[in-house]
């Protein structure tokens, strides 16, 4: 054991170790030459004495830098990331025989002498002197312990690792300083404990956990001798002596450790000469880091996570703090993620989407009432490599969470928002509104939120088909999808209002900016991201009440310190009635709407399809009590297709329609989220209806009767560049018409 401090100056030992570390030590053997004159000697003692004296006297072991695991909610790994491949263990987990391996081949008389060792020193100074060049090191374990504290110090900047490695006089009197305060503050077993786990074993693994699964696939304290003496061996020169790279040159030095453990008694000759016959043994594991490497398809969902930790203040003050931890790693992080929520979302999308289509889908589940992220799937694999039709792009969340700059317009998946508006202010659904298959509205009469006129001159709305003109209440409306009648409905609820009712469900632009009340809005032309219209729509199934999405649940570091993750806010966005209203009119859509034909059938369900200009976005948005699905199907380059006349997932359509596409990837990724789960129910409520006679439900029957041949599910927007899909050859819309079934 190091010799103890008795008071306030340095013992006998250390004095000696003092001077003889920075005159000789330093001076001759780190520094690569050979003995120098008397004079020299003396000049560089004195002025090396005096530098040690200045150096702080505590060296503050760094945390070490570790793996971070990410789990789903049941504790399956979906991930771990890592700057450094470490898992720091305790002494009692590293088998016993690396211990005597890597203290015979580094540092032989490790628990007989104190910082440094006088007679390596010494044997050295006379080897390298008769080579004329460094043959022999004699840095003690505590000292290479000390320069891997400086290389972990350093992280990833060159320039400070450079400063850490240099052979210089001022480093190795620094390290020497350091080597003897630690043999007086820890025992032998803790010094060579944390020498194991900080130091390099090449392979990119640090640590001697690390790099005896990186070789071996075993925890350490699992390691027979002759593994452990391969380990021993390849600190020294992790790339000379790396097994993987060359088998011969790893098996001659593991051959060369067993030799010196048997030099010094740990094995006797005869288990020497059999242990030196055996192969190497490797069973290599290839390290597996970061998203790009997760399980059940979730790299998306990994990379949000990251995002979510690196963005909120639960886990730093400030972004560079945030990071920082992320790096230090030894993280474990349970996340909300379904695995089963996340295979019959991924098998879903990827059933009716091809990754190499023109088009991509993404498919996100939120849980009502809590804000739990269960799913988040996407067609287009994660990875960096284009050519193989992979992307970081996460289609489901906006710009700061790693996803697209602007997001996607939600075409009539937003008319909802607007309906819940209305009811709020009062506007009861049983009023109707008539109108043309194509109307126009007094910009005038739209009010922004100082109650200004919007604007001037006139807003021309179109619907689908010529057969939408007539008298529409809410529940007829908003199942059928008719612009004209959400516009009137827009203009009475005021534009302010319908903002904020979008905000209040947490719908916002993938800008992270709150929407701006625009006429156009009530029939989607605005963009938002596929997890914000899950969310809202969970806020309907929740009974008025908006929660915020929440990937993480919870966090605690390599010591078992919890760190509390950011939790979901629930916040009233409408009264218990006007939400229970807006279910009935979406059970509706589901029912003799443009939805009927992906229901449900074991379980009550509502949802709105959507399809926005010249059908470059098609969506469907969903829900149960229990689960709430977004559907989002589109270009997710520079370019958007227009989806007319395309094959996807080698089916082809002549145009795309959010029951068409995303309906039944909405009512797959359903049915296997909710397996085995008990139907819940809406809360029971009459939709007031207003008085259209018969008409009302002969045209419901002529819409099921075209919907069961394979015709229209009316929610289809109208283009600007004359085609009519429904009737060809005839011109739609006419120029500066704005609007359409979901535009």
């Amino acid at each position: 054991m190091a010799n103890k401090r008795s008071g306030g100056g340095l013992s006998a030992t250390q004095q000696a170790a003092k001077f003889l570390g920075v005159s000789v030590l330093a001076g001759a053997v780190a520094a690569g030459i050979a003995l120098p004159a008397v004079g020299g000697l003396g000049l560089a003692a004195k002025e090396t004495a005096q530098g040690f004296d200045e150096i702080p006297a505590v060296l503050k072991r760094p945390a070490l830098s570790q793996k971070t695991t990410i789990y789903d909610a049941e504790g399956g790994v979906i991930a771990v990331d890592y700057a450094r491949n470490r898992t720091e263990v305790p002494l009692k987990d590293i088998s016993p025989w690396m211990r005597k391996a890597i203290v015979a081949i580094e540092d032989a008389r490790f628990y007989q002498h104190g910082a440094v060792d006088l007679k390596g020193v010494l044997r050295a100074l006379n080897r390298n002197a008769q080579a004329g060049e460094v043959s022999e090191g004699a840095s003690t374990l505590t000292q290479q312990y000390v320069k891997n504290v400086f290389v972990e110090e350093a992280g990833d900047d060159p320039d400070k690792v450079a400063q850490a490695t240099q052979q210089t006089l001022g480093r190795k009197i620094k390290e020497l300083k350091y080597a003897i305060q630690l043999e007086q503050d820890l025992s032998k077993n803790e010094i060579l404990e944390n020498y194991l786990n900080i130091t390099f074993f090449g392979q990119q693994t640090y640590g001697v956990e690390a790099a005896s699964q990186r070789y071996f696939s075993k925890h350490a304290k699992d390691l027979e001798i002759q593994e452990a003496a391969l380990l021993a061996g390849i600190v020294q020169s992790p790339t000379r002596y790396d097994p993987i790279n060359d088998e011969q040159e790893g098996l001659k030095r593991r051959n060369v450790v067993l030799t010196r453990m048997a030099s010094v008694g740990h094995i006797d000759r005869a288990e020497l000469v059999k242990l030196r016959k055996k192969p190497l043994g490797l069973k290599v594991s290839r390290p597996k880091s970061g998203c790009i490497t997760a399980d059940m398809n979730a790299g998306f969902f990994c990379n949000y996570v990251r995002q979510e930790f690196l963005t909120n203040e639960s886990f730093g003050k400030t972004d560079k703090e945030r990071l920082a931890r992320w790096k230090q790693g030894g993280l474990h992080i349970r996340t909300t993620l379904s695995p089963k929520a996340q295979k019959a979302a991924h098998d879903a999308a990827t059933s009716k989407v091809n990754r190499t289509d023109k088009v991509a889908a993404a498919v996100v589940s939120v849980e009502p009432g809590t804000g739990r992220i269960l799913s988040m799937a996407q067609t287009r694999p994660y990875g960096t490599n284009a050519d193989n039709n992979e992307t970081v792009l996460n289609l489901s969340v906006g710009n700061a969470m790693g996803g697209s700059t602007m997001g996607f317009q939600p075409g009539s998946t937003f008319k909802p928002i607007v309906a819940a508006a209305a009811i709020e202010k009062g506007i009861s659904p049983a009023d109707t509104y008539s109108s043309g298959h194509k109307t126009e509205f007094d910009m005038a009469r739209f009010r922004t939120c100082e109650n200004a006129p919007y604007g001037t001159g006139k807003y021309p709305v179109g619907n689908e088909r010529q057969e939408m003109a007539g008298t529409w209440d809410m529940y007829s409306a908003i199942g059928q999808s008719v612009n004209t009648f959400t516009i009137d409905m827009l203009q009475k609820t005021g534009l302010c209002e319908t903002a904020d009712m979008a905000a209040k469900l947490g719908i916002r632009a993938a800008t992270g900016k709150r929407l701006i009340g625009v006429p156009s809005m009530g029939l989607g032309v605005v963009q938002t991201t596929p997890l914000d219209m899950a969310s809202a729509y969970a806020a309907f199934a929740n009974r008025g009440e908006y929660c915020t999405p929440i990937a993480i649940e919870k966090v605690t570091d390599n010591k078992g310190n919890e760190l509390r993750p950011p939790q979901t806010k629930c916040t009233r966005a409408m009264s218990e009635q006007t939400a229970d209203m807006v279910n009935g009119i979406l059970k509706g859509v589901m029912e003799d709407g443009t939805g009927s034909g992906v229901r449900l059938g074991d379980r009550e369900n509502a949802g709105k399809t959507g399809t926005t200009e010249n059908r470059r976005d098609v969506w469907f948005v969903g829900y149960t009590p229990q689960l709430s699905t977004a559907v989002w199907v589109g270009g997710d380059g520079t370019t958007r297709p227009e989806m007319f006349n395309i094959t996807i997932g080698g089916q082809y359509y002549g145009h795309v329609s959010g029951s068409g596409l995303p309906g039944p990837i909405w009512r797959a990724a359903m049915t296997g989220s909710l397996q085995g789960v008990e139907a819940g129910r809406f809360n029971p409520v009459k939709v007031p209806r207003g008085d259209k006679g018969e008409k009302d439900d002969e045209d419901k029957q002529d819409r099921r009767r075209d919907r069961d041949r394979g015709g229209d599910d009316g929610d289809d927007d109208n283009n600007d560049d004359g085609r009519n899909p429904s009737r060809p050859g005839i011109p739609w819309p006419p120029p500066g018409f704005i609007g359409g079934g979901d535009n």
